[in-house]
């Protein structure tokens, strides 16, 4: 699982809109959506920023466990992002 989906199943877990991940993170709700759906890289100090407004340790996004720790289904996310990439082009 890439870093831009982990951020989308936090995100979407804690029931937390992209306009206000974006408002917290300081960036336009446009950039980050292209962030969030792998469109756009995010770089280091946007990460950070992001896992601020998520309320969260960067370190999370990368733990083994990751899946556990979020009760994802690998195969449930990859089945949502393709759906909502395909609603957005």
């Amino acid at each position: 699982m890439e870093l831009h989906e982990k951020i989308r199943v936090v995100r979407k877990t804690k029931r937390i809109s992209q306009t206000e991940v974006a408002k917290r993170a300081k960036m336009s709700v446009s950039t980050y959506n292209m962030k969030e759906m792998g469109n756009r890289p995010i770089r280091s100090g946007e990460f950070e920023e992001i896992a601020k407004a998520l309320e969260e340790l960067p370190e999370i996004f990368y733990a083994q466990n990751f899946h556990e720790m979020w009760n994802v289904s690998v195969d449930k996310e990859v089945k949502d992002l393709q759906a909502s990439q395909l609603n957005t082009g």
